[in-house]
């Protein structure tokens, strides 16, 4: 549990970062394109950016904390046995989800646009670097899932 309880301190503190940062970069791309009048050439790309980082590692948080939505009707109305089963079937779900569409996906898309050089235009940052949100997220969701399991009462 002390490993779960650094993980989650580390990825909200980068989640803030993250918000931080983008509500500085959007406030100066208000900033020089109404007051200046002259809007900056980076900051749409770098919004989006961090808008995928934020939304992506946000829902493995929320996932570790088990505050994502949930349909709860069929659990509330089974007994604990069949409570503990359902949960077990749900979590062994979003498991092999995020290892099959996050991580291996995200990894081969990272690896394509890798190989491929794939640049964005303003930044000039490798795309690589932006999709490597996706694979991550996805071994987080899975290491959240597998404590989950492991500690189903």
């Amino acid at each position: 549990m002390a490993l779960r309880k650094k993980i989650d301190n580390i990825l909200a503190n980068a989640l803030i970062v993250i918000m931080g940062v983008m509500v500085v970069n959007v406030l100066w791309q208000v900033f020089t394109r109404f007051i200046i009048g002259t809007p900056s050439s980076f900051t749409d790309e770098l919004a989006r950016y961090l808008m995928i980082w934020l939304g992506i590692l946000g829902a493995a948080y929320v996932s570790g904390r088990n505050m994502h939505v949930a349909i709860d009707v069929l659990p509330l109305r089974s007994s604990t046995k069949t409570q503990k089963r359902l949960k077990l079937m749900v979590y062994t779900l979003i498991i092999l989800f995020a290892f099959i569409a996050m991580v291996i996906g995200g990894l081969r898309l990272v690896y394509i646009t890798y190989i491929l050089d794939q640049y964005s235009p303003a930044l000039q940052l490798p795309l690589a670097a932006v999709y490597l949100a996706i694979p991550l997220s996805g071994a987080l969701i899975i290491f959240y899932k597998v404590s989950d399991i492991l500690n189903i009462k």
